[in-house]
């Protein structure tokens, strides 16, 4: 199945769609969403990504994050992906969006308006081995201090979208 994204103009307005990798060569604005799912203790689930990814392979991220699909709500992309990805399903709040864009070494550059979204989940993960490498629970002071001293370990857009998101996602914790 070939994977299309939503490619959307500045006020998330759908324009058009294009498969995954074209506008991914192409830098063209499209739908995202990045969900951070914390525990009761307050730790923010991140996910390493599979060493066969073909961008960004075993780096840490955030929970999970993808494109939505035709038809489908920010929600409902959220909860099929961390399904997918880490096999399991918890309530997903939209707690704000955004506009990034960030190239990668090898030609392809995300940009993305990005719905950020908070979920709670008290168990570990089944993660699927075709998307993540392993999962690790982590307080937000302790992934912010990581990623300023090792930088090179964490994706691109997690950083960005952690900086972004850090004052507006602590609030949830």
């Amino acid at each position: 199945m070939i994977e299309k994204v939503i490619l959307v103009d500045k006020q998330d307005n759908p324009v058009g769609l294009m498969e995954k990798i074209e506008a991914h060569e192409k830098a063209l604005l499209h739908r995202a969403f990045s969900v951070f799912v914390f525990n009761d203790k307050g730790e923010l689930m991140l996910q390493q990504r599979a060493k066969e990814k073909y961008h960004s392979p075993l780096l840490w991220t955030n929970t999970c994050c993808s494109h939505q699909r035709e038809g489908e709500t920010n929600i409902e992309a959220g909860k099929r992906r961390l399904q997918e990805e880490m096999g399991f399903v918890c309530e997903l709040k939209e707690v704000f969006s955004f506009i990034y864009k960030a190239p990668f070494n090898n030609g392809l550059t995300e940009h993305e308006f990005d719905h950020v979204m908070i979920g709670k989940f008290n168990d570990n993960p089944k993660i699927n081995r075709e998307e993540v490498e392993a999962f690790k629970w982590m307080p937000l002071e302790d992934v912010k201090k990581d990623i300023e001293q090792n930088p090179d370990k964490y994706t691109i857009w997690f950083k960005i979208i952690f900086e972004k998101s850090y004052d507006k996602i602590s609030e949830y914790v």
